[in-house]
């Protein structure tokens, strides 16, 4: 692991592994103003800084009637997480809680999430707000936000409740 990312008490992490289950390929990079994990928002809309999607030239043309699009959902590859930690300890929690349960970007496969808003198209590249991730992170989709069918305002998560 490295040294952003030390076992803290109560951790938990496995060895994962040898072989993958899939393959995936990066359509492109995100930019940020974030170059070391202190420096990064602890999620999305913590921040207001403006970012870049640069999709690669050969997945352009997905780009397509994305115009008039005020939100969009991003996946990404958080490349430079640890990916064996199962139970890990928050800063913020009392006690331990499982991988799952967290939103961190240390997980057995760092695939992130974040709803943006799209600010502007120019080419392959996206002028965004409401990412939190490194400079130079791989890109995995991009997906229009559909309010009608993504938002959940019912939504709960047992251990916030308590």
């Amino acid at each position: 692991m490295s040294e952003d990312f030390g076992l803290r008490p109560g951790e938990e992490a496995i060895a994962l592994p040898p072989d993958f289950d899939a393959g995936l390929h990066f359509i492109g990079r995100i930019r940020t103003p974030w170059t070391r994990r202190a420096e990064c928002p602890k999620n999305a809309a913590q921040s207001d800084a403006l970012c870049t999607i640069e999709v690669d030239p050969r997945f352009a043309p997905g780009l397509q009637a994305l115009a008039g699009t005020t939100h969009l959902i991003v996946l990404y590859w958080m490349d430079r997480a640890p990916r064996g930690l199962l139970v890990q300890q928050p800063r913020h929690a009392q006690a331990p809680r499982g991988t799952f349960a967290l939103r961190s970007p240390a997980r057995p496969n760092p695939i992130a999430l974040s709803v943006v808003d799209l600010l502007g198209i120019a080419e392959n590249r996206l002028t965004v707000r409401g990412l939190d991730c490194l400079d130079g992170t791989p890109l995995l989709d991009i997906k229009p936000y559909f309010a009608s069918t993504d938002s959940k305002p019912d939504a709960r998560v047992g251990w916030r409740e308590a």
